[in-house]
């Protein structure tokens, strides 16, 4: 078992940056791939980042690359989602979410764990 929570969010003004935290509960944090989603109201919930359980791999969705940065530390059960040069249309509700594997990492369906949300307005 797994407990996600997440931190961070706020109102920002388009071009600023905010940094997400999610911090895990247990010792088994470091076994599992971890990513992070957003949903905008009215949209279906969307893969922004994932992690591979070492922090040595990567993933984003095309949109997120060079504005987005995921990471992790495993010391602190905890992985990060920097998020720059951030603009309105990234207004949404941001999750972090567990699983097993590195396969899938889009599918919403393929994790086991969530968080419960934070929420990040940016404001034109």
């Amino acid at each position: 078992q797994v407990q996600l929570v997440e931190s961070g969010g706020g109102l920002v003004q388009a071009g600023g940056s905010l940094k997400l935290s999610c911090a895990a509960s247990g010792r088994t944090f470091g076994t599992y791939v971890m990513g992070w989603f957003r949903q905008a109201p009215g949209k279906e919930r969307e893969f922004v980042a994932a992690t591979s359980w070492s922090g040595g791999r990567t993933y984003y969705a095309d949109c997120m690359k060079g504005r987005f940065t995921i990471s992790r530390d495993n010391a602190k059960n905890t992985v990060y989602l920097q998020m720059n040069s951030l603009k309105p249309e990234d207004t949404a509700v941001y999750y972090c979410a567990a699983k097993r594997t590195e396969f899938d990492l889009g599918d919403i369906r393929k994790y086991d764990y969530w968080g419960q949300g934070t929420q990040v307005t940016v404001s034109s």
